[in-house]
């Protein structure tokens, strides 16, 4: 058997530079799920602070994506793609390596749980916004839907298995140290990366005297290219609906789960790895579904599954397992048909020089919603009752779906070609995105 004869040989398989960015994504996924854990539990377990702290951690932790989304588009539409990804891995690395450092010298607080904290948002943002601006340079357009599948199956393999291997790490190393683990898989994508040989090619753009030149005039065309985009448009109202009720829901989900199910923690633990099989095979069918039955129906039919949120409320209180299973199955199946489709769809039809404002456009929309559907979900719980705020963000999520139904996203059949110039007038012409409760649309 000559050597290598086991490796795929079709699509991006044999695409050296997808696959180094594959790699670098899949590490910074696993390492990210050690963080995720154990960041918080630093703050819980080392420095003994309350609950209100702790919580003020996962706010500054998400403030960047609302505070810096737009402008990050910005400069990702001005700059190459390639060193804004090397520059967010290598700075995220140091800023991790300095909580270990830190605890190791007995100075460790929250204050810098907090800087780390915000610092690494912003250049999450950053990466996130120029990884997907980035991935149509680098692959043919007709590929776009396998490279996002093939990263959504590494974002749910490290959903799989990250809890487990963090859990383990933090129980050996401490939490401390188990951060410097994650800060060592950022150093390893940051190489991958640097390692991708194709050039980048940018369109022409005004020298500026100064970063914020022109800002306000750059930002307006992204929202107008989003918002008169007759695609664009929908698939953002259909995504924000999702996504704010699904907040409204997952708010109170573990509550009510606990205290008006009765479930136990082992038990909730086996409902949402089911959730996270569930979007593995959503990730790996996503490229065929949309070649069987069309790219349109296929961001239908992963939008309309939300309707199973409503398996929640239904569920009977003496036998409510069953129900929840199937929540967490279709709901994992129907996230990645929808995001991998949708924001490959965009990605396509979007003009080199706009990919980065569309992206951080998209995201402030759609997760800007978040944090208001979790705090009016909290508000429902408490001035009505749990079951009311889950019948709630239920129905909103069944309903999220109309959007691109009752719109041309439904017609779509293939990719179509990307517009020339970035006017809503020309695009409509050319053209004619877990939480580990109730995960979110994209973002992507």
């Amino acid at each position: 058997m000559r050597s290598g004869s086991l490796w795929p040989r079709g699509g991006l398989w044999r695409h050296a530079d997808f696959l180094k960015l594959w790699s670098a994504e899949t590490v910074s996924q696993v390492g990210s799920q050690v963080t995720g854990l154990a960041l918080p539990l630093v703050a819980i377990i080392t420095l003994h602070v309350s609950a209100f702290q702790v919580a003020l951690l996962g706010v500054v932790e998400f403030a960047p994506f609302v505070l810096v989304s737009l402008p990050a588009g910005v400069w990702v539409d001005r700059l190459p793609r390639r060193p804004i990804l090397i520059i967010g891995d290598l700075g995220r690395a140091a800023l991790l390596a300095s909580v270990p450092i830190a605890y190791a010298f007995d100075v460790l607080t929250i204050w810098q749980l907090y800087v780390v904290g915000f610092v690494f948002g912003v250049l999450t943002v950053f990466f996130d916004v120029a990884y997907q601006s980035y991935l149509p340079s680098l692959v043919p357009r007709e590929n776009l839907i396998e490279g996002n599948s093939k990263l959504e199956i590494s974002r749910s393999a490290a959903q799989l298995g990250g809890p487990a291997l963090a859990g383990g790490l933090i129980e050996v190393l401490t939490a401390p140290v188990a951060v410097l683990v994650d800060a060592v898989s950022f150093i390893g994508s940051g190489l991958f990366v640097l390692g991708i040989r194709k050039r980048e090619e940018l369109p022409k753009r005004a020298s500026r005297r100064s970063p914020f030149e022109g800002m306000r005039a750059e930002l307006s065309e992204g929202l107008r290219y989003v918002l008169g985009q007759r695609y664009l448009r929908w698939i953002a109202a259909s995504t924000a609906t999702f996504n704010f009720f699904g907040s409204v829901m997952s708010a109170i989900l573990l509550v009510y789960l606990v205290r008006t199910v009765g479930l136990s923690p082992g038990t909730i633990g086996l409902i949402l790895a089911v959730g996270n099989i569930g979007y593995l095979v959503g990730a790996v069918v996503s490229g065929r579904t949309a070649r069987l039955i069309g790219v349109g129906p296929t961001i239908v039919l992963g939008s309309a599954l939300g309707a199973a949120a409503l398996l929640v409320p239904i569920a009977p209180e003496s036998n409510a397992i069953p129900f929840l299973i199937a929540y967490s199955a279709l709901i994992g199946l129907g996230l990645p048909l929808y995001n991998i489709t949708q924001v490959s769809f965009r990605q396509a039809i979007t003009p080199e020089r706009l990919q980065g404002r569309m992206n951080s456009v998209m995201r402030f929309i759609v997760w800007g919603v978040i944090p208001i559907g979790t705090l009016l979900g909290g508000a429902i719980a408490s001035t009505i009752d749990l079951r009311a705020a889950i019948w709630i963000g239920a129905i909103g999520s069944a309903l999220a779906f109309l959007p691109v139904l009752l719109s041309p996203v439904r017609t779509l059949r293939e990719m179509p070609e990307p517009v020339v110039e970035p006017l809503p007038s020309q695009a409509a012409a050319a053209g004619g995105e877990l939480a580990p409760t109730h995960p979110v649309r994209e973002e992507v």
